[in-house]
C-alpha cells in the first residue's frame, strides 16, 4: 500500500528528524501502517511514504519498531521526585511522555501553614537543598508548582488535578467537620481558580483522612465547579472492596448531579471475598453508559495495592493530622479501642490491613534509616520479631517513623485483572513516583509498577496472555486518556500533533521489576521524543529536559482559535 505524505499545514525546507520504516500505531486502535514520520521544532511534520530526496537533518532508520504516541500516566506520584531527579528515567524507559498528578491532595493551593508542612515534609523526606535552604516554598497555586518544576527541569510533560482534599485542608484544616456555606464557597473558588490555571479537573481520594470526611454534596459542589471548565471529577472511590457498588453508585451520583464527566482512578476490586463483584461494578458502569454519562477508569496490572499504614487504621485516630494521629497513637486506651476497631470487620471505613492480613501486608517504605532492616518484611514477620500483635506493630512503625509508612497489600485477582484491561472505557496509571534506579532512591522499597506499569501491560497481558491486540493497548495508554482530558494535540500521531512519541520492540518490550527487586528499569523501550527533543537515545536517558505543562480545557491562556482546535 502506498501512503501519500500528509504534510502539515506549513511545509518545512527541512525536517529535524526523519523516523523511517517504522510500524506506526496512530493511537486510534486502528490497525498499525507502515510509514515514515518527520518532525519539526516540537511538532510531527509529516507522515507516509517520505522520498528519500526530502530534507532532514537527521534520520533515524526505526525498522521492525513500533513507533506510538507517548504513554500517559494517570496517575502520576512523581510530584516530589521529579523535584529531586527530572530525568523521570523510571517512566521515561517505558515510553511515559505525560505525567498527570492530582490523587485527592496537589502541590497547591497551598495557605502559609500547609506551605510549611510541605516544605518540612520534604526536608525529611529528601533534604533537597535546592527547596529545603529555603525559608518557604517558591509556590503557592498549582500552576506555580508546575512551572516551578518545569523551569528546574523535567523531561516528561506534566499536567494535574486540582485536590479535592487539598481546597479542604486549605479552609477546614483536617477536622472532621463539613464546611459551612462561606467556606464551600471558598473551596469552589480555589477551584475555579485552579482549572483557570490549567487543572484538568478535580480530584478526590476518599479512604484517606481528611478527605474521608468529605459528604457526597461537598463533592457534588466541587466537580460541578470543575464542569463549568469542562474538566473531570476523578476518584479514589471511597470503598474498592465491601462498599464497592456503593462507592461506585457515589461517583456516578456526583457525575449526574454535577455534570461532570467521571474517572475512577486505579480501578479493582479488593479482598478476596469481594472478587465475585466484578461482573456488577461493569454493569454498574454500562448503566451509567446507556443513560448518557460519560464515566471511565484508569487502573495499575498487579495484584498488590501500595499505600501507607494509614490504611490500616480508621479516620477518628487520624483527625487533626499527622501529630495528633502520632499523640492518640501513644495513648494505652485509645490504643485498646484502635486494635479493637482494626480487627473489627465492618463497612464505615476502608480497612485495607483486614483485607490483606498482616502475612499479604508487605512493608516497603521508611524514612527512619532504624527501620530500613524491615524492609521486604510482612507486618505479621515484625511483630512476631516485637512480640506484639500485628496491630500494635502498625502502630509502633508509624511512630517509629514519624511517616505513615509505605506499605504493599495483596488485595486483587489476577483473573480480574485481566478482565479489566480489556474494558474499553479503561487507560492506566502507574500509582507511583519515577524515579532513577540509583542514589536515595535505592534506600527505599517501592512498588514494581513503578518501574513496570507499562511495559507490563504489553508484555503479559498483549504478548502472553495475548487478551489485549498491541493496537488497542497503545490506544488505552494515548488516545483515549488524552481524549477524557480533553487535552490538545497529543496522544496521537498525527501532523500538528506535538511529537511525544515512544519507539519500541513490540516483541522484547518487558518489565523485569519485582516486589522482592523493584529497583529494575524496564527493556526493549529503543527511542522517546517529547515535544520533538529525544530523551532516550537506543534506550539510554540522553538527560534533556524537554517537559511543559499540559492544561486542560478551562485555561484562561486559550486562544479562541486554539479554543476550536480539534483534537
Amino acid at each position: 500500500m502506498t501512503i501519500r505524505p500528509l504534510i502539515a499545514e506549513t511545509a518545512v525546507p527541512c525536517y529535524d528528524l526523519i523516523l523511517r520504516g517504522g510500524t506506526l500505531y496512530d493511537g486510534s486502535g486502528r490497525a498499525p501502517i507502515k510509514a515514515d514520520l518527520a518532525i519539526h521544532t516540537d511538532k510531527i511534520a509529516a507522515i507516509g511514504n517520505l522520498d528519500r530526496s526530502i530534507c532532514s537533518k537527521r534520520t533515524l532508520d526505526v525498522t521492525g519498531l513500533a513507533v506510538a504516541p507517548g504513554f500517559i500516566n494517570m496517575l502520576s506520584w512523581a510530584t516530589e521526585s521529579l523535584l529531586l531527579d527530572g530525568r523521570s528515567q523510571s517512566n521515561i524507559r517505558q515510553g511515559v511522555t505525560l505525567e498527570v498528578f492530582g490523587e485527592g491532595q496537589s502541590m497547591g493551593p497551598l495557605n502559609a501553614a500547609m506551605q510549611r508542612q510541605l516544605r518540612d515534609t520534604l526536608a525529611t523526606r529528601w533534604q533537597d537543598p535546592s527547596l529545603t535552604r529555603q525559608p518557604g516554598l517558591p509556590w503557592t497555586t498549582l500552576a506555580g508548582y508546575l512551572e516551578f518544576l518545569v523551569a528546574k527541569g523535567v523531561s516528561p510533560n506534566i499536567a494535574s488535578f486540582v485536590g479535592a482534599t487539598t481546597v479542604r485542608i486549605h479552609e477546614l484544616g483536617y477536622v472532621n467537620r463539613q464546611p459551612s456555606s462561606d467556606e464551600l464557597k471558598a473551596m469552589q473558588a480555589l477551584v475555579a481558580k485552579a482549572m483557570q490555571a490549567g487543572a484538568l479537573g478535580v480530584g478526590s481520594s476518599l479512604i484517606y483522612a481528611p478527605g474521608f470526611y468529605a459528604q457526597t454534596s461537598e463533592l457534588i459542589a466541587l466537580a460541578q465547579t470543575a464542569a463549568a471548565y469542562d474538566g473531570l471529577y476523578i476518584s479514589h472511590l471511597r470503598s474498592e472492596g465491601s462498599q464497592l457498588l456503593e462507592s461506585i453508585d457515589e461517583l456516578i451520583q456526583i457525575s449526574e448531579q454535577s455534570g461532570a464527566r467521571a474517572e475512577i482512578y486505579h480501578l479493582k476490586v479488593a479482598g478476596r471475598k469481594n472478587w465475585s463483584k466484578h461482573d456488577a461494578v461493569v454493569a454498574k458502569i454500562a448503566s451509567a453508559h446507556k443513560r448518557g454519562l460519560a464515566i471511565s477508569a484508569n487502573m495499575y496490572v498487579y495484584r498488590a495495592g501500595s499505600t501507607g499504614l494509614d490504611a490500616a487504621m480508621p479516620p477518628w485516630v487520624q483527625e487533626g493530622g499527622f501529630a495528633a494521629w502520632v499523640n492518640r497513637l501513644g495513648d494505652p486506651e485509645i490504643r485498646a479501642k484502635l486494635i479493637t476497631d482494626m480487627t473489627t470487620p465492618g463497612d464505615s471505613w476502608e480497612n485495607l490491613l483486614l483485607a490483606a492480613g498482616p502475612k499479604h501486608t508487605l512493608l516497603i517504605g521508611f524514612q527512619n534509616p532504624r527501620l530500613r532492616q524491615y524492609t521486604g518484611k510482612t507486618l505479621a514477620e515484625v511483630a512476631q520479631l516485637w512480640g506484639v500483635t500485628p496491630q500494635e506493630a502498625a502502630m509502633d512503625l508509624v511512630i517509629a517513623d514519624r511517616s505513615r509508612v509505605q506499605a504493599l497489600y495483596f488485595l486483587m485477582s489476577e483473573n480480574n485483572i485481566a478482565k479489566t484491561v480489556q474494558l474499553p472505557w479503561v487507560s492506566f496509571g502507574s500509582d507511583a513516583p519515577s524515579i532513577a534506579a540509583e542514589g536515595l532512591f535505592l534506600e527505599r522499597g517501592v512498588h514494581p509498577r513503578t518501574y513496570g506499569n507499562f511495559a507490563r501491560l504489553v508484555a503479559r497481558y498483549v504478548r502472553d496472555k495475548n487478551v489485549l491486540q498491541l493496537e488497542t493497548a497503545i490506544q488505552k495508554m494515548t488516545q483515549l486518556p488524552a481524549t477524557n482530558l480533553k487535552i490538545k494535540r497529543r496522544g496521537a500521531l498525527k501532523t500538528g500533533y506535538y511529537a511525544d512519541i515512544a519507539v519500541f520492540d513490540p516483541t522484547s518490550f518487558t518489565d523485569h521489576a519485582t516486589y522482592a527487586a523493584p529497583h529494575q528499569y524496564a527493556t526493549g523501550m529503543v527511542h522517546v521524543f517529547v515535544n520533538g527533543k529525544q530523551v532516550l537515545d537506543a534506550g539510554q536517558h540522553t538527560g534533556r529536559l524537554p517537559g511543559r505543562v499540559v492544561r486542560g480545557p478551562g485555561w484562561s491562556g486559550w486562544t479562541e482559535e486554539s479554543k476550536n482546535d480539534r483534537r
